[in-house]
């Protein structure tokens, strides 16, 4: 498969933008400094070629980002090292990359079966050389298939955002695109609502931010995608408790074929890895459009026998609901503190991506308005991240229209996928 890149510019904001440096909070500094990237599939649609304006026309594009760099001006600006090394958003108003592309392969070809791996990632998402200052912030590929397809594949720095910050700019972009106005309230930049405490104030331990975490041995992996039949999320749902949530019934369950499939000895511990979003944990709680890193991670630790104990679907799924549910002010309070208190030690916070092999980390997409990206051509038929970073990682996402399966994006050694299989599927 091979992927042209016929043309590649610098999209700046269509309007004068502040020019300032733009502080970043702890939670910010805490993830890894690479773009993320995501691709948007967007099958050719009937009669696209009965004389209508040309099916994603790129100057369409690039004039609706250009619109859209003005309220999210700091994706048009560079990463930049500030005061005493500590790495800030220099907005300077350069712009946002923007490539066009074109395949000689069919939409069928990649995303009938689609897995992420570096491969999608070359083809269709721009890749920067190092996420390490100075480096563009925000990038963009829009890819024409050999069937009339097309994709839109972005490489966003995870520092300026995190997922719900992202879908919040889709938005606003496609908004544009589409020839109306924003959907939301103008994004809101001051991160220093983060910032931490003096003194710094840690009352709770937070193992998943310690620098030791995170810094295992790459080993190789590959990634699937798992369906969860309306069946069989029926029958793991029934296995907990009644209420309980899609992600952490689905979670448990990834959480018990894992074990199974890397056979852990049962005496042993293993750990999940959850995110919680805290925009509306905080009190005050963050403004609805807050625009930055609002995740915060814990960890959830159990012996390897509870996991795969007769019936451990509950049992777990009660554990994830409770390490969510315990993320409050005072918690995410304390892991700004502890974070402030590792820089001050000159220590850096977890930033790699290998976990021990005994550990999961699962990302819940359920809810985001991903497939709301309609740039006036019509919803994508498929987004996924373009490639993962380690394995154990997982995403729990779900397809286009409501009534379509949950699926799972899981990353694994390609030695126990047959035995995952089979655990996850109920063999």
């Amino acid at each position: 498969m091979k992927v042209e890149v016929v043309e590649t510019t610098l999209v700046a904001p269509s309007e004068e933008t502040p020019r300032r440096t733009l502080w970043l909070s702890n939670l910010d500094l805490a993830v890894p400094k690479t773009h993320t990237p995501l691709v948007y599939y967007y099958p050719k649609p009937e009669g696209a070629d009965d004389g209508s304006p040309p099916f994603f026309d790129p100057a369409r594009l690039r004039e609706a980002l250009a619109r859209a760099l003005v309220p999210f001006y700091p994706l048009a600006g560079r990463l930049a090292t500030g005061p005493g090394g500590r790495i800030e958003i220099d907005c300077t108003g350069e712009g946002a990359l923007f490539s066009v592309a074109r395949a000689d392969f069919t939409g069928d070809e990649v995303f009938r079966d689609f897995e992420p791996s570096p491969e999608a990632r070359r083809l269709l998402v721009p890749f920067a050389e190092s996420g390490e200052p100075p480096c563009v912030l925000a990038m963009v590929q829009v890819t024409f298939l050999k069937c009339g397809g097309v994709t839109v594949g972005t490489g966003m720095h995870h520092v300026t955002m995190d997922g719900a910050g992202a879908f919040q700019f889709i938005r606003t972009w496609t908004a544009l695109s589409r020839g109306e106005s924003p959907p939301d309230a103008s994004p809101f930049h001051d991160r220093t609502l983060l910032r931490s405490r003096s003194p710094p104030h840690v009352p709770f331990d937070h193992p998943v931010y310690s620098p030791s975490y995170l810094n295992g041995t790459p080993r190789p992996f590959v990634t699937r995608v798992y369906a969860v039949p309306p069946k069989l999320l029926a029958d793991i749902k029934s296995r907990c408790a009644e209420g309980a949530s899609t992600y952490c019934a689905v979670t448990a369950h990834l959480w018990r074929a894992m074990c199974v499939a890397r056979g852990l000895p049962s005496d042993s511990e293993t750990r999940l890895r959850v995110p919680a979003n805290i925009r509306q944990r905080l009190r005050p709680p963050l403004p609805a459009s807050y625009f930055g890193n609002a995740i915060v991670r814990d960890l959830v630790t159990v012996k390897v026998g509870d996991v795969l104990s007769p019936q451990p679907l509950g049992f777990l799924a009660d554990r994830i609901k409770r390490a969510v549910s315990r993320v409050d002010d005072a918690f995410v309070r304390s892991v700004v503190d502890y974070l402030e208190l590792e820089s001050e030690k000159g220590s850096q916070a977890a930033r790699g991506q290998f976990m021990p092999e005994s550990d999961l980390w699962v990302v819940s997409w359920l809810g985001m308005p991903i497939y709301d990206a309609d740039f006036g051509w019509g919803r994508p038929g498929f987004v996924a991240p373009a490639q993962m970073f380690g394995s154990g990682t997982a995403y729990v996402t779900q397809g286009p229209d409501k009534d379509d399966p949950v699926s799972v994006l899981f990353a694994l050694e390609p030695e126990y996928l047959h035995c995952f299989e089979k655990a996850f599927y109920g063999e």
